[in-house]
């Protein structure tokens, strides 16, 4: 094969691969770079357990040529089946120090330049939980909102397993995250345009055909809104709805590249792929 003849180096992404369902387990073995100089951007909600994602961002960082994570959810669960019983932030940074110990990059870590085929791109693992101001139609407050999920049954397991130690609450612990993120934001080079990664959707419209609208409350904050304008993206990509598709706003793409629950891509198959291609765009 000739230089002319390999394959253009890609930057992917995936979220929500939820290993500990047996089913989705073999698809770690489907995920596989196209090019030597294949990227992964991994949103996400790979399991609940440190020694699953360990296992399963292990794995993929032998594979691509650079692996980069932002958490999920799940990963900040304190699931009663994990060896590893730490709580909120101290969860978070034990996280972050088993990705670095692989080489996988974190929302902690200087953000990386793609300089492939759709760059120079400033490529931005993003942390900033959720807020509960994606509320019900009629709520008004916080308490509000949630009183009507729990009357309608949709609650999120968050609520007994996301803790957010030392802040006092989850939208707490939400706006810290945002502040220092947009510290670092504001500092990233202004003449590059970005890729941000996010598990949550930066803006609430991706939200409004979830068939419990309760839910939004646990899927972003209105605190990101414009990010996507004001920092310059060439694409946005979050995952937790599990509803891959595409979506435009303002011009930029929303890519949603979950994987999710095998109820649900038994359903739907997964019409755009395992892996999107973000960079260079298709």
């Amino acid at each position: 094969m000739t230089a002319a003849d390999a394959p253009t180096p890609t930057l992917y992404a995936v979220s929500d691969l939820h290993i500990s369902h047996s089913q989705n387990q073999r698809f770690m073995d489907w995920l596989r770079p196209t090019s030597p100089q294949d990227w992964l951007i991994v949103a996400g909600d790979v399991a609940e357990t440190v020694a699953d994602v360990q296992w399963a961002l292990g794995l993929l960082s032998e594979r691509f040529a650079t692996v980069i994570w932002t958490p999920g959810n799940h990963e900040l669960w304190t699931h009663p089946k994990d060896d590893i019983q730490l709580r909120g932030e101290e969860r978070y940074h034990h996280l972050v120090s088993v990705c670095r110990s692989m080489g996988v990059l974190t929302p902690e870590d200087p953000y990386p330049i793609w300089k492939g085929e759709g760059g120079p791109a400033t490529i931005a693992p993003l942390f900033v939980l959720y807020d509960y101001t994606f509320r019900t139609e009629s709520a008004t407050t916080k308490e509000e909102s949630l009183s009507q999920a729990y009357a309608a049954g949709v609650v999120c397991t968050d609520e007994l397993m996301l803790h957010p130690d030392p802040h006092p609450s989850r939208d707490a612990w939400c706006h810290v995250r945002i502040e220092e993120t947009r510290r670092r934001l504001d500092a990233c080079d202004p003449a590059l345009p970005t890729v941000l990664i996010n598990h949550y959707p930066l803006v609430r419209d991706p939200t409004r055909i979830l068939r419990y609208p309760e839910f939004a409350q646990w899927c972003g904050t209105e605190l990101t809104a414009d990010w996507h304008t004001r920092y310059r993206a060439r694409a946005v990509v979050y995952g937790h709805l599990h509803i891959p598709r595409t979506t435009w706003h303002d011009g930029v793409p929303f890519e949603e590249v979950s994987i999710g629950y095998p109820r649900e891509w038994r359903r739907h198959g997964h019409p755009q792929g395992l892996l999107r291609p973000i960079l260079p765009a298709s």
